[in-house]
């Protein structure tokens, strides 16, 4: 009786055994990334280094006639670059090998114009072998930038040029051991050096570098190596400067359209729903205004909110960040840098803390085929090699996390099995409060990883829905996090008349400087705006009463106000509007040129009073798709308006991508007029725009 009672056991096991082996696992779902790819999204954050001549002559672009002998990093460090990176919970370091001006970091067999003829180890360095040494003790991956375009060398433009190109990518990829990452800039063609020429050259970026025969040659000498940037690349540009991508960010591209020239680089910031292939968006940004070190920037690094926003909208909207620290003459990342980084590494760690999902309840409406393989439990265990499965006709399901007890909730973070392909087109966060569900988040893609600030509620329980997908549903991982409050710094501004205004979010008190001192709850408290019209230092912080948290401290630093600028003279454009460009306000914009009126076109301005000034900023209109940037400019000064002397010329280099303030400084002059020439568009159009012209004051 016993056996027959087994024996029925034995039978009664058989189906439930091989239901189980029976479920398959998902199919992969459209283009998918490669192994390669998928260790480059694990690391998701990375530096980027701009070191080079540029750095020495206070250039954002050389113009490839400057001498190598000006290379001379005093206490040139690049451990200190990698533990600031490692320190700053980095996975990597992607250096600037050759910038647009031709100058190698490296003693190049190919050119003279290299490390190799510098004072700096009189001649034997090789800071790419430093590094690579550096970031192999650090345990972070090496990259390298080397520009495709090269202001410098006679034979750019020529065919003969391709194969320098070549070759020094060959030196490049077989003396420094694995690059993880080369990137291209996109950067491509126009005036330079060239050996003496002196002269613009065009090219078609496609097709002069013959980008497949060099992909092929990258490949065979270093097939680990992801290729960025230009051609059939591996990882795109997410189409701006400022690290952030949109909040629909697929992976995938139109690479086949791309390249025959049909998409435009706004397009990067989203990716393609309908893409072919699997190029997944990096987004670059520099920590400070400029990519390469300008002394003057040193009270400029963008400030902790920014960076954490940054944060958030990359890595946050799956893409992977790329911040650049300018190391600085000495051969250093900066302090203010690294302070910087300090306190966005204890901020973000903060952030993920407190995980809350990990002790909870988890259930779904739908699990593939009922098997424990593919259980909704997944999403909290840890491996990212598991993952929550939907059966194959079903793209729209819930999961459920209920808690012990009521749980304060403001991020989460979600991220698909993406070894099966990007699925996910929408969903929706719900928060159980007070026994009612309430939709806290409404969002599109999710990819690799997205995360989500949302408003703090204490919640019994979460709920998430995917309510559109392309196909069955793949989920490895969702996580949520109790944050601390974050308080962001106050907006300082000042008009033209020297009338300050300091705003903060709604119920926070703010407290001010004026004289160099850092802000507390015993400093000036903000009432309403008040008048500063001598050069100044103001310096805030928002106070959250409610939680007694603060927030970073806000720096703004004026010089004279202009209430007693006026505009003397304008060569074109709208004699009624033209204060704007010294309105104090940034957001309003001139323009001046036409197609009668051709560039170049200047502006005169009398500032009132004699002043002590070594350098001008303009600032490129700020607001709309239209901006007619200014390419090229000259800048005089006089102390009556009659006589003129020529302080500045040249370019705003790199504008296109990143139309921020231009800042370029001179030998300190006393002046009164300013006379602004425009000389060229970057678009090459007759129409330019001013958003503000402000002067350098000096000491």
């Amino acid at each position: 009786m016993k056996n027959i009672f087994l024996l029925l056991s034995f039978f009664c096991i058989i189906p439930i055994i091989s239901s189980q082996e029976l479920v398959k696992p998902p199919k992969p779902f459209g283009p998918l990334p490669t192994q390669k790819q998928i260790e480059w999204h694990e690391m998701e954050s990375y530096a980027f280094i701009h070191f080079s001549l540029n750095t020495f002559t206070n250039k954002e672009w050389g113009y490839g006639d400057e001498s190598p002998q000006l290379f001379n990093p005093t206490a040139l460090d690049v451990r200190q670059w990698a533990r600031v990176a490692k320190e700053a919970g980095m996975k990597g370091i992607i250096l600037v090998a050759k910038h647009h001006d031709g100058f190698c970091l490296w003693p190049s067999v190919y050119t003279e114009r290299s490390v190799k003829n510098s004072p700096w180890k009189n001649g034997k360095g090789d800071v790419i072998k430093e590094l690579a040494a550096a970031c192999k003790e650090y345990n972070l991956k090496l990259g390298l930038y080397l520009s495709p375009w090269d202001r410098n060398n006679p034979e750019y433009g020529k065919p003969a040029y391709v194969t320098y190109f070549r070759n020094q990518l060959k030196e490049l990829l077989t003396n420094y051991g694995d690059i993880f990452e080369m990137w291209f800039d996109g950067a491509n063609g126009g005036d330079g050096y060239y050996g003496g020429a002196n002269e613009a050259r065009k090219i078609n970026t496609l097709e002069y570098y013959n980008w497949e025969e060099t992909y092929k040659l990258i490949y065979t000498i270093a097939p680990k190596t992801l290729v960025w940037g230009v051609g059939p690349s591996e990882a795109r540009w997410i189409g701006n400067e400022e690290g952030r991508a949109n909040q629909t960010n697929w992976s995938l591209l139109r690479q086949k359209d791309e390249l025959a020239g049909k998409v435009h680089y706004s397009e990067f910031m989203s990716g393609h729903e309908d893409g072919e292939r699997w190029v997944p968006g990096e987004a670059d940004v520099s920590i400070r205004p400029g990519w390469f070190y300008h002394a003057v920037e040193d009270d400029k690094v963008r400030s902790l909110d920014e960076l954490v926003d940054i944060y958030y909208e990359s890595i946050g909207r799956n893409a992977n960040l790329i911040l650049n620290l300018p190391v600085d003459r000495r051969g250093l990342v900066h302090e203010n840098d690294e302070a910087r980084l300090k306190e966005l590494v204890a901020t973000i760690n903060a952030d993920f803390e407190t995980e809350v999902l990990a002790g909870s309840k988890v259930s779904a409406d739908n699990v593939r085929g009922n098997n424990v393989q593919f259980t909704a439990q997944n999403v909290i265990d840890g491996d990212k090699n598991t993952y929550w499965a939907t059966d194959d006709n079903v793209k729209t399901a819930s999961i459920i996390f209920d808690f012990n007890q009521p749980t304060p909730v403001n991020r989460i973070l979600l991220q698909e099995y993406i070894k099966l392909g990007q699925r996910v087109k929408a969903f929706t966060v719900e928060a159980k409060v007070d026994g009612q569900w309430k939709t806290i988040a409404a969002e599109t893609t999710i990819g690799y990883k997205r995360i989500l600030r949302t408003n703090r509620v204490i919640a019994s329980a979460l709920r998430v829905t995917i309510t559109d997908s392309k196909a069955s549903i793949v989920i490895s991982n969702i996580q949520a996090f109790n944050a601390p409050i974050f308080v962001r710094a106050p907006e300082v501004k000042r008009d033209k008349n020297g009338e300050v205004t300091i705003k903060s979010e709604a119920g926070n008190s703010i407290y001010y400087t004026v004289d160099g001192s850092d802000p507390s709850v015993k400093s000036i408290l903000y009432k309403k705006p008040f008048r500063y019209n001598k050069a100044v230092e103001i310096k805030a912080i928002a106070l959250n009463t409610k939680e007694n948290i603060s927030s970073a401290i806000k720096r703004a630093k004026y010089g004279v106000s202009k209430e007693k600028w006026k505009i003397v003279s304008i060569s074109s454009g709208d004699l009624n509007t033209v204060n704007r460009v010294i309105d104090g306000n940034p957001n309003t914009d001139w323009s001046f040129g036409s197609d009668t009126a051709k560039l170049p076109q200047e502006i005169v301005i009398d500032m009132g009073a004699l002043l002590k000034i070594n350098g001008f900023t303009y600032v490129p209109q700020q607001v709309g798709n239209a901006l007619n940037l200014i390419a090229n400019y000259e800048f005089y000064t006089s102390t009556n308006a009659v006589k003129w002397t020529k302080q500045s010329q040249g370019e705003f280099s790199n504008i296109k991508n990143n139309p921020i303030e231009q800042l370029k400084i001179f030998t300190e002059v006393k002046a009164r007029y300013l006379r602004f020439v425009a000389k060229s568009a970057v678009e090459k159009g007759q129409t330019v725009s001013i958003g503000e012209i402000n002067v350098i004051e000096g000491h």
